[in-house]
Parts: C-alpha cells; sequence; structure tokens
C-alpha cells in the first residue's frame, strides 16, 4: 500500500473554508430551525453544533484528557451547553473553527486530522437539516475527500477504487486484504461521503461491487 503524504495544513484549510461557508448561514437562520432535528440520532441542530464547537474547543486549549471524544464525553460537553444562548454556541464554534487547524497542524503525529473531517461531515449534517441543496459537496470537498482516503486506511476499510463523474481523479481508498481484490465503486463525491460517514442515502444513486456498505463506514 502506498503511503499517504501528510499535509499539516489541510485540516486548518477544510476547518477555515468550512467556517467561511457555515457560518454566515448559521447567523441568519431562524432559530426554530437549531431545533430541527439531524442524521445524528437525539441531536438537534443546535446539538450537533454544540458539539463541534465542544470539540474544536478542547483541542484549542489542550484539553484532551483519557476518553475524550467518547460518546459519553461527547454528551456531556454537550448538555453543558443547553444552557447557553445560542449566540454562545455560534461564537463557540466560529472561534474553534478559526483556531483549532493551527494546534492540528502542530503535532506532528496527525492524530486529530480527522477531527476536521468529522467537522466538515457535521456541518454536511445541518446542512442535510437545513434543507440547503448539496448538503455533503459544498466548499471544502477536495480537502475533505483527501481526509476520507486517511481515514479509510486508519480505520482500515477494504482496498477500494472509486470513480467519482463529478471528480477528474479517481481514488483509492481502505487498505489491502489479502486474497481479496479490491471493490470498485462508481458514484458522485457527495455520496462517497455519505457510505464512508454512514449518512442516509436519499436517492443518491451509485454502483458498488466487491464490498458491503456496511465495511466502508469509518466512524464506529
Amino acid at each position: 500500500m502506498s503511503e499517504v503524504v501528510r499535509d499539516p495544513k489541510l485540516p486548518e484549510r477544510l476547518l477555515v473554508t468550512e467556517r467561511d461557508a457555515l457560518m454566515p448561514l448559521l447567523r441568519r437562520a431562524p432559530e426554530r430551525a437549531f431545533d430541527l432535528p439531524t442524521a445524528c440520532p437525539d441531536w438537534s441542530v443546535r446539538q450537533v453544533l454544540a458539539h463541534c464547537g465542544a470539540a474544536l474547543t478542547r483541542i484549542s486549549h489542550g484539553r484532551l484528557e483519557p476518553g475524550v471524544f467518547s460518546p459519553e464525553s461527547n454528551a456531556s460537553d454537550v448538555a453543558e451547553r443547553d444552557s447557553w444562548p445560542l449566540a454562545a454556541v455560534l461564537d463557540e464554534l466560529e472561534r474553534g473553527m478559526s483556531q483549532a487547524g493551527a494546534v492540528i497542524a502542530a503535532r506532528s503525529d496527525g492524530i486529530l486530522d480527522l477531527v476536521a473531517l468529522g467537522e466538515w461531515i457535521h456541518a454536511g449534517d445541518v446542512r442535510e437539516s437545513l434543507g440547503v441543496p448539496g448538503a455533503y459537496s459544498g466548499d471544502g470537498i477536495g480537502e475533505a475527500l483527501a481526509l476520507l482516503v486517511i481515514a479509510s486506511r486508519r480505520r482500515k476499510t477494504p482496498r477500494l477504487h472509486a470513480t467519482l463523474p463529478d471528480r477528474q481523479t479517481p481514488l483509492l481508498l481502505g487498505v489491502e486484504i489479502e486474497g481479496r481484490p479490491p471493490a470498485r465503486l462508481i458514484c458522485t463525491a457527495s455520496t462517497l461521503i455519505r457510505l464512508y460517514a454512514d449518512r442516509p442515502l436519499a436517492d443518491s444513486h451509485y454502483e458498488l461491487t466487491g464490498a458491503q456498505e456496511r465495511e466502508l463506514h469509518i466512524f464506529a
């Protein structure tokens, strides 16, 4: 398997790009929109955003104690922000998207790089709930796909050749499994994100051979 050379600035570029695209949308959305459900079970739009802001604040402030980012830790962070004014939740998120990237880049192990991908996917969750077209294919899709390749290899999903009609370059994801030929997938970039992130596929069209959808999921 060929190694992917780490670009330490990639997560920061994705976070800043997403900040500039998402925050104006959130600032002008009516307050009732933040109560809408999302693809994340039991979490509203507001709670997804609270989780995103809390995660980035932890990174920015170096609060990465054992157990951080576990379901229990995430739930606790969201509950802590339930009493905050909505504006405070949005302010924290914007600060985190502005500041966390530099901290992620400074870590030579790259262990936090995929947090940026998770934040971008959660932004897609929010856009989908708000009815924004192209929820998982907006600004930053190129950076998101690059991080998805890394995520698929770290999670050891099956080797897969992806042909994306809306992108010029095919992608090679996952790792080789002895005795198993690579799977093949034809789909749009947004459908690729949905498949690997285990998000609703709605009316997405794709052709997958040699693997099952559940084998591609990068979030346990």
